[in-house]
């Protein structure tokens, strides 16, 4: 990691396409004014990790999967037993 200082109306550069200037210094926090081509991603970090949680928490684990398919198939096989019976 590289820790850098900067003052307001400073930039750094990262690679030859990236600038970072920084706009204003608040006690609350850094406003940063960021440069870069449009098919690069800036994205907070915050964001990208709600991001992976919901990406998480849509993939269903296999194994709840497969116990639901279970529960189905018996719900099935009973439902066709009770068909069968009362068609005799």
């Amino acid at each position: 990691m590289l820790i850098l200082r900067r003052k307001k109306n400073e930039s750094l550069l990262i690679g030859e396409n990236i600038r970072v200037t920084i706009i204003e210094c608040a006690s609350d926090g850094v406003r940063l004014a960021i440069d870069a081509p449009k098919q690069i991603s800036i994205l907070r970090e915050e964001l990208s990790e709600a991001e992976q949680i919901n990406k998480t928490a849509i993939t269903p684990d296999m194994s709840s999967v497969w116990m639901l398919q279970s529960l189905l198939r018996r719900e099935n096989s009973a439902d066709t037993k009770e068909e069968s019976a009362t068609t005799k």
